[in-house]
């Protein structure tokens, strides 16, 4: 059993595995332009601009960024529950980024892009860095997940094929792990929700330590 969290991160993929370990949530998200809401409270949320969250430091270390940017998002999630006026529950928020070396995969702006990554990708090892950040009143709790993949090498007809069926777009690395990219997938060593972008272990042991999930 477990207390009622907010969510704040649009992708389905981690309402679903919060679903999974049986955590309650209610997702607390930016409002859009055409919600109904008051053109002040929606000028507010706009101003959290994710692309300009996400944003790359010079030389920045793939597990210091996906660190700085789920403390970032949280901050603009613990202001937009203040905001909003919404009864009291833990924060959460996760990030996840591919890296290749130092080299960091974001989400890829076009199809050309998600190419060019799925290319360097190809054959080669990388790491899958997922960070977590709790807010619980005044605790503030976070983890990083690290896993490694390696791709078999992909033929650029592959490449083209998995870019056209839309997966890569809106995925850090230009894939996701649960989709089609599976059958190019040789080794996997680390976590598969946290590829996925919520590592299950990590996000439960904060859920447990602010009392939120609990063993019976």
């Amino acid at each position: 059993m477990s207390a009622f969290i907010y969510l704040a991160s649009q992708s389905p993929r981690r309402s679903q595995l919060l679903s999974q370990i049986g955590v309650r949530h209610a997702l607390l998200l930016p409002q859009t332009a055409g919600a109904d809401d008051t053109v002040g409270q929606v000028a507010d949320d706009l101003v959290e601009d994710a692309e300009a969250l996400e944003a790359v430091r010079p030389g920045e270390a793939p597990a210091r960024y996906v660190q700085r940017v789920t403390a970032l998002k949280l901050d603009a999630a613990v202001a937009r529950h203040a905001r909003r006026g919404l009864p009291a529950a833990p924060i959460l928020c996760a990030d996840t980024t591919v890296a290749l070396g130092r080299s960091i995969f974001g989400k890829p702006a076009d199809a050309a892009e998600a190419a060019r990554m799925l290319a360097a990708l190809s054959g080669r090892v990388h790491r899958v860095l997922t960070a977590v950040a709790l807010q619980a009143g005044p605790r503030r709790l976070a983890a990083l997940s690290v896993s490694r993949v390696r791709f078999a090498a992909m033929t650029p007809a592959q490449i083209t094929a998995y870019v056209a069926s839309g997966e890569p777009l809106g995925k850090a690395g230009a894939y996701g792990i649960q989709g089609s990219i599976a059958q190019y997938v040789e080794n996997l060593n680390g976590s598969y929700s946290g590829i996925m972008g919520l590592p299950l272990y990590e996000t439960a042991r904060l859920l447990r330590a602010v009392g939120v999930l609990r063993d019976h």
